[in-house]
């Protein structure tokens, strides 16, 4: 390890420590980390850093304080297991902004994510006209009800008293915003009985619980086909409100088809549904904003009541950055706490480069960028310090003149007492750290040590991969394609667009970019990717299971349980671990789960496949000399090799040959798909398609997660696909992708109400020289123009 040019402190209470970290890759990793400073995680990807950053030292944090509470209480919090480390001393409270996106709960948006929404069902509770109760009366989360009940005094006396709650949700579409209208022949095959399986709904078995509350409620004839109902049967069938029945011994409850799929499906966040379940919705419901509340979510009383003729719905549909000056205006000096509090959290929508939101956004249509900044805003404020923060890649999906404020915002949280850890690959970041631990100096098992730890000054002479490549800069092409055809784009008006007309070249590498919030996403992702022959791969998580891998996802066990077989003379199923190979123990799981009750759970390597997932008699074919689980334990770049010249298993090493061309060969084969990255996600997506020829290929921010050293690998990708025939858009920020584009698309000027407009539309040089634009200004102080 070079030698560090960092004085840390002498006393050791100004130290994190950590000795002997083994998880994941991590090969008994030793480092010391000064409190409160900024301190940058670099290296390739699969190093290692994630492993220790958030797999040791923040893991180990959050255990620690869970254990703090009592038996009880630990029983409703997540089960963590303790770090594989040897020593971890000095740790304080660890809170972690990473981009997971915020959940798939339809009625979570930007405001209740963030307090805000809270903070104004209480001004216009206090200032609104005419007054219509409690904060609770703006809320789209409370339905009004009224009752009765039994009141028992202190003196034993009972009396009858009746309640209304006044809450702020839309009667019509429950607070939702959005109303279905559901086609009925995608529920049922009218032809058909319940016995013969009349109903199509995924899940619902002829012989299946769903089903036969139906058929034996007593309201329906099993045997009839549908399209024979009597029209009381019909209405039943469809629409009959919730109503007990006896099915066997048990007391169930019969609902109508149609409130059913309207709770079971589509109730429920898109994007969170599996792919089969959202297909299925996809076809059965058109949404549409609710016609009773024009899609606010609230009740006509709470859009009734206004401050300066606002309502709570008008001010929640506002631009962020617009909200604020409102609140800025108004003038009551009854609830001045208040309103300073709204508008210092309003302001740091606006300091994180949010203000281009609105509050009503819902927050599971975030990106995992925007999701990560909304979890920053509730920490800006605070009024704690001596904690540690811990970011994963927060420049991601921010544009260059974003990147610098980002940094400011990282080094006012320092500034405040804390301690920052930062996983990053952007060299502006890199920059500002007061101390960078590089891990290397490969991928996967070629990683998972320290090669430098220190300033950053001793980084750049360290000769580490990180330090070699900290000031690397591509160079605007020489030379640009000529397209061969065009995509047209007329009137696109979604979100902030202002009816763009635009021509997308075919046959060249186009870079569409701008400021976040300037509309990219809504001109590609909803005018572009819609068109024919258009696959957009994207960073969305990989439905699946914790048993689904590399292997699984892209096709690649097929021809591997194939060649086993033949090699071997024995069924292909033999080298499943879901199927006949399993262990018997596990179930081909590889890990035994045990409940401990009210402690926290365990998961443990199966004693009898020692976490092989196979029974051992599948372990006694081989093919090349390795085993079916030996196969699975290779990275991806030793699989190449060993399928192209020790097996000779052509189908399976031309897709691992794609997953090292996207740069995934230190990923193992049987890795679980639940521990990759939004970037190692997407690189995944796009080896699946490699071998298709003659697309528009759309790629969302492919630079996210990648090291310094791997964007050139990525640039050769993306020219040996248009080369080929293929059509590249990339929305992108990295001005490296900028530089080598054929052509940009640059929208803006700003963001929000501010975007929506292209700004510029050339060739990246005449950009550079034009200087007109935000990123033509960026892009030309990168490439030293």
């Amino acid at each position: 390890m070079a030698s560090t040019t960092t004085q840390h402190p002498a006393d050791g209470h100004d130290l994190i420590r950590v000795r002997g970290a083994r998880e994941h890759n991590l090969r008994g990793v030793d480092v010391v980390l000064p409190k409160r400073r900024l301190t940058v995680f670099t290296g390739v990807s699969g190093s290692g850093k994630s492993s220790l950053v958030f797999g040791t030292i923040a893991a180990e944090s959050q255990r620690l304080i869970n254990e703090t509470y009592s038996a009880f209480v630990q029983t409703f919090m997540p089960s963590l297991a303790r770090p594989e480390v040897d020593l971890l001393d000095g740790l304080t409270t660890a809170i972690i902004v990473d981009q997971q996106r915020m959940g798939a709960d339809v009625r979570s948006t930007v405001g209740t994510a963030t307090d805000a929404d809270a903070m104004l069902r209480i001004l216009f509770s206090r200032l609104g006209s005419p007054r219509i109760g409690s904060p609770q009366a703006f809320s789209f989360n409370v339905p009004s009800a009224r009752g009765s009940g039994v009141l028992t005094t202190s003196d034993g006396a009972t009396t009858s008293r009746t309640f209304e709650v006044t809450g702020g949700m839309c009667p019509r579409c429950e607070g939702r915003g959005t109303v279905s209208d559901i086609d009925l022949a995608q529920l049922f095959d009218e032809t058909r009985s319940l016995a013969e399986g009349a109903i199509t709904i995924p899940g619902y078995t002829a012989d299946g619980w769903q089903v036969r509350v139906f058929a034996e409620s007593g309201f329906l004839d099993a045997a009839k086909p549908i399209r024979d109902y009597t029209d009381a049967e019909r209405q039943d069938f469809l629409y009959r409100e919730a109503t007990k029945v006896r099915i066997g011994n048990m007391n169930l409850t019969y609902e109508g088809l149609v409130p059913k799929v309207q709770k079971s499906f589509l109730s429920k966040d898109r994007e969170g549904l599996q792919p089969h379940v959202r297909a299925f919705v996809d076809r059965v419901a058109t949404f549409t904003p609710c016609p009773d509340c024009g899609g606010t979510r609230r009740s006509a009383a709470a859009r009734s009541s206004r401050i300066d003729g606002t309502s709570i719905a008008d001010a929640c549909a506002m631009q962020v950055s617009d909200l604020a000056g409102w609140v800025r205006g108004l003038d009551a000096p009854a609830v001045a706490p208040l309103l300073a509090s709204l508008q210092q959290l309003l302001d740091s929508f606006e300091e994180i480069g949010l203000g281009y939101l609105s509050l009503d956004r819902a927050s599971g249509t975030l990106s995992g960028g925007e999701a990560q900044r909304v979890k920053m805003i509730r920490h800006l404020g605070s009024s704690l310090t001596d904690v540690t923060y811990v970011f994963d890649e927060p420049t991601t999906g921010l544009h260059p003149h974003d990147v610098r404020r980002m940094n400011d915002l990282l080094l006012r949280l320092r500034d405040k007492g804390n301690t920052v850890l930062v996983v990053e690959h952007k060299p502006e970041t890199i920059a500002v750290a007061d101390h960078v631990v590089d891990l290397g100096p490969g991928a996967g098992s070629a990683g998972g040590t320290v090669c430098y730890e220190g300033s950053v000054e001793g980084l750049r002479a360290s000769g580490t991969v990180t330090g070699r490549h900290l000031d690397d800069r591509a160079a605007l092409k020489a030379a640009v394609r000529t397209p061969t055809g065009a995509l047209a784009v007329r009137g696109a008006s979604a979100h902030n667009l202002r009816d763009v007309d635009v021509d997308v070249p075919l046959g060249v590498l186009v870079v569409v970019t701008g400021v976040a919030g300037s509309g990219k996403s809504s001109l590609i992702g909803g005018s572009v990717s819609s068109l024919p022959d258009v696959v957009t791969v994207d960073q969305s998580p990989i439905r699946g299971s914790r048993r689904s891998n590399p292997a699984t996802y892209t096709g690649l066990l097929d021809p591997v349980r194939q060649a086993f077989a033949r090699a071997n003379g024995v069924k292909p199923a033999l080298f499943s671990a879901n199927s006949a190979g399993a262990c018997p123990s596990c179930n081909g799981a590889g890990v035994v789960y045990t409940d401990l009750g009210i402690m926290a759970g365990v998961a443990t390597p199966c004693e009898v496949c020692g976490g092989r997932r196979f029974d051992a008699s599948v372990l006694e074919y081989r093919l090349g000399g390795r085993d079916i689980s030996e196969v699975l334990a290779m990275p991806v770049a030793e699989a190449e090799a060993f399928f192209r010249e020790t097996a000779r298993v052509p189908a399976a090493q031309a897709v691992l040959a794609r997953l090292v061309d996207v740069g995934l060969g230190y990923l193992t084969i049987g890795q679980p798909l639940t521990t990759l990255s939004g970037g190692e996600r997407q690189r995944l997506k796009l080896a699946t398609h490699l071998g298709e020829r003659g697309r528009v290929l759309v790629l969302d921010e492919p630079t996210t997660g990648l090291h310094l050293a791997d964007v050139a690998q990525l640039l050769a990708l993306l020219d040996r696909l248009v080369d080929r025939g293929d059509s590249v858009v990339v929305v992108e920020h990295h001005q490296a992708v900028m530089a080598h584009a054929d052509w940009i698309i640059d929208l803006g000027p700003g963001a929000g109400h501010d975007g929506g407009r292209v700004v510029f539309e050339g060739t990246p040089a005449d950009l550079v020289a034009a200087r007109s634009t935000l990123t033509g200004q960026h892009l030309a102080e990168y490439v030293g123009a």
